[in-house]
């Protein structure tokens, strides 16, 4: 079967349609004719390799999948072949502790389709049948694709883990990314006021029109701590998300409010950081990381994305054919939302 990712790791050099098993679904499997997938940051660095994480290789990237069931494995019911459906790509044992206490962003064998497994940006995908949900009607291909996985992190990250609450100030680092655009509208639906710190002024209008009620760009000569703290309307933010790391955490820890809360979900520009624990605990805030979701948190952003409450923000859309050219989207300075591929 030929899908696209890599031989092996490294640059976007790496990058090629590589043929792979037909994957054929076993006890309790689901296998899902894809007919759209859409990219995320985390298929970066998947192709360039993360220590510790074992790649089957030759691999196949996408995280994101939509499509019609095509077959089902031993002891799946519920399901018909040629239901329409999207993917949640958080993939956990439900044998674990975690798992069994409805924790399953905890579970001890978590995974990530297209991260631990073949991934979605191919003809057929096979994933357990507790990862398909029906797609809902006012979703499209496309962007039943492009909400799963960056509005169940949105979710987590501000709802779960940030304690974000009506009334509460909230500050996104960054402008474009996928997980940015969910979480301006995460974040007003939770009854936030949702500030925009951004590099690229260009995007102002964007994040504005998703609902941000401030954006304030930030460069070396205006570093972010120093732009966010007069957008406050106290002294300093409840929640502040960071995806970026190395470059910017300490500095959004300066802008923490009494009592906020650094929620930390990735690490584009560097994972080593070092914070001044003097304003951590003079202002008794936290740092916390946040992964994914659990399923039941899944299911309640779904059903708000299927509501119309919350709604799919997409770059650009692709062929399958043009997949390398989708995935150098990524790269492109003026991303804004998930690049999407379709597949015939």
């Amino acid at each position: 079967m030929r899908g696209f990712g890599f031989a092996e790791h490294g640059g976007l050099d790496r990058l090629s349609f590589v043929e792979v098993p037909e994957p054929v679904p076993g006890p309790g499997e689901v296998r899902v004719r894809v007919r759209a997938a859409a990219f995320n940051h985390l298929d970066r660095f998947t192709l360039e390799g993360m220590p510790g994480v074992p790649v089957e290789r030759p691999h196949v990237l996408g995280s994101d999948g939509a499509g019609t069931v095509e077959a089902l494995g031993e002891g799946v019911s519920g399901w018909s072949r040629g239901e329409e459906v999207l993917l949640n790509p958080a993939i956990w044992d439900g044998t674990c502790e975690a798992c069994l206490a409805r924790q399953e962003s905890y579970c001890r064998n978590f995974r990530i389709l297209g991260e631990h497994t073949q991934g979605s940006a191919t003809t057929l995908v096979v994933v357990p049948a507790r990862n398909v949900h029906r797609r809902p009607e006012r979703l499209s291909w496309a962007e039943a694709a492009a909400v799963p996985l960056v509005f169940q992190t949105a979710w987590r990250a501000l709802h779960t883990v940030g304690g974000l609450r009506a009334g509460d100030q909230l500050a996104l680092v960054g402008a474009g990314g996928g997980v940015t655009t969910a979480a301006v509208q995460v974040g007003k639906l939770l009854g936030a006021r949702v500030v925009v710190a951004s590099r690229s002024r260009s995007k102002e209008s964007a994040v504005r029109a998703l609902g941000a009620d401030d954006f304030v760009p930030f460069d070396a000569d205006h570093p972010l701590d120093k732009v966010l703290w007069p957008a406050s309307s106290k002294k300093g933010f409840d929640v502040i998300l960071d995806s970026v790391g190395a470059p910017t955490l300490p500095r959004s820890v300066r802008a923490l409010a009494r009592g906020g809360r650094a929620v930390v979900i990735g690490a584009t520009g560097g994972p080593t950081v070092e914070v001044d624990v003097r304003t951590l605990f003079w202002r008794q805030g936290s740092i916390r990381g946040s992964t994914m979701a659990d399923a039941a948190e899944f299911t309640e952003v779904l059903g708000h994305l299927a509501a119309g409450r919350l709604h799919a923000v997409i770059d650009s859309t692709r062929p399958l054919e043009e997949a390398v050219a989708a995935f150098q989207r990524l790269e492109a300075p003026d991303l804004f939302g998930k690049v999407v591929l379709t597949v015939p």
